[in-house]
């Protein structure tokens, strides 16, 4: 089962109107251009992406029922789950455990000094409670928690606990991973730096380019695991310009806005997020037109 979790999976976007009530038709779109489209693996639900740390408890449920529902058994499903509130975090795990996901994944405990042991027990009660397998989702630059060598060892030590999403440039400790658990799953989060990851033996890679951008990186991993790395190099390359002129307009409205264009109802990124700037319009339409977005 583990390893059928391997490959790409889309951070996959939630369409929102300008209340900030989530678009059901817009949301079906979008999973099926990240699975007939963008031909990825997976979908990863409710991640920052999702802008999950901006909705309630009820639209997260909605999110993960709408998107099994369109998906069906098409590709694998991860439900991201974590929140500050524990146990939102283990009814959401219910939740999307009930509806038959594949695993689960939950950000680490942020904002608050969390002891380890804090951390390590926030995971061991989600598990317990839910009986589904889980992968950390590591993302210090947001959250500020960084989990060592030793203490990824204690966690994993958790047979229900089969992997990471690794969201850090830190590529020792990424090596680091790699060679001391060898069977546990890991999956790079950095877009931009998805041919470094290959090349260090990760499993999988999980991005919110991807929902745009998914074939290009598909064929990135490939030529990486089958050693083609100039060729791996130069998709990277490509990408990297495509990741660049996102992030300078604005990530997730200009993820949307690249959706739109191609006819996806991808409404509004939610409050306080701004809406795409439409004077940058032109520039999203040369970049979409330059690289067959």
């Amino acid at each position: 089962m583990k390893d059928d979790l391997k490959g790409l999976y889309a951070a996959l976007l939630v369409p929102f109107d300008e209340q900030g009530n989530i678009i059901e038709s817009g949301l079906r779109e979008v999973v099926r251009n990240a699975i007939d489209t963008q031909q990825l693996d997976g979908l990863y639900v409710n991640g920052s992406s999702g802008e999950n740390f901006l909705m309630n408890t009820e639209q997260k449920k909605d999110v993960f029922r709408i998107v099994k529902d369109e998906a069906q058994n098409d590709v694998r499903l991860i439900a991201q789950v974590g929140s500050l509130d524990l146990n939102e975090a283990i009814a959401l795990g219910q939740y999307a455990t009930e509806l038959g996901y594949d695993a689960l994944s939950a950000v680490t405990p942020f904002y608050y000094p969390f002891t380890f042991e804090e951390i390590r027990d926030y995971y061991f009660k989600i598990i317990e409670a839910t009986q589904n397998d889980m992968i950390i989702y590591a993302i210090p630059g947001l959250t500020g928690v960084n989990i060592t060598i030793e203490q990824f060892d204690t966690l994993f030590k958790n047979e229900r606990i089969i992997g990471v999403k690794y969201t850090a440039p830190d590529f020792f400790l990424l090596e680091r991973l790699r060679h001391a658990f060898p069977d546990k799953l890991i999956f790079s989060g950095f877009d931009e730096m998805l041919v470094q990851a290959a090349i260090s033996g990760v499993d999988g890679a999980i991005g919110s380019t991807y929902n745009i951008n998914g074939v290009r990186a598909q064929a990135i991993f490939k030529a990486a695991q089958s050693g083609n790395v100039e060729k791996a190099y130069q998709l990277q390359r490509e990408s990297n310009d495509i990741i660049e002129q996102v992030l300078k307009m604005g990530l997730y409205p200009t993820l949307k806005a690249i959706l739109k264009e191609k006819g996806i109802e991808t409404g509004y990124p939610k409050a306080p997020f701004h809406p795409f700037n439409e004077a940058l319009r032109p520039q999203l339409e040369t970049l979409v037109r330059t690289y067959h977005l």
